[in-house]
């Protein structure tokens, strides 16, 4: 077989031309994804591709401060990356242990002082897993605050509900 040297140049001008369509597709959609500073003169694709890494870079600086916000509200405190800080300072995390006693479900909640919302939600999925709370009391040493919840477990509930009681709890907590 004979290849026609001008058929294969076509060949391969088409298959660039398709090549740019595609990349001027896929640069499109990502200038798209890009909020713009309202401006009436065009933008270089060079420019454009700056403006994308800038944005994607102040979106990780974003979510970073994000992650340290919802860490300080958590009680948590994450390592400081910043040169001049000193060594990781931080509060240890929450702790539990669940102990099943038949139909009885003992549940040692140890946290900080600034974790009183483990508490509530603790005893918020244990009501709805349907475990009724017969006593819960607490006690301070320092600043770690020692949970006990006793629960009743009935019913349905009981045997595997309990298993699932414990298993949302230590998610919760970890």
């Amino acid at each position: 077989m004979e290849s026609n040297p001008s058929s294969s140049r076509t060949d391969r001008k088409t298959i660039e031309r398709n090549r740019r369509n595609h990349m001027k597709s896929l640069y499109s959609k990502l200038n798209s994804l890009v909020p713009h500073q309202t401006s009436m003169e065009a933008i270089t694709l060079p420019d454009q591709l700056d403006e994308a890494a800038n944005y994607i870079k102040r979106l990780q600086e974003k979510l970073e401060k994000m992650k340290e916000r919802k860490d300080n509200l958590m009680g948590f405190e994450r390592p400081n990356t910043s040169p001049n800080s000193g060594a990781m300072v931080g509060l240890k995390p929450p702790q539990i242990d669940i102990h099943e006693k038949g139909s009885a479900l003992e549940v040692v909640l140890i946290t900080g002082l600034d974790f009183q919302f483990m508490f509530n939600e603790t005893i918020r999925v244990l009501h709805e897993e349907g475990a009724e709370i017969v006593n819960a009391s607490f006690s301070v040493v320092d600043d770690t605050v020692f949970h006990t919840i006793h629960a009743q477990v009935e019913g349905p509930v009981l045997g595997h509900g309990a298993a699932r009681i414990s298993e949302r709890l230590k998610k919760f907590v970890f």
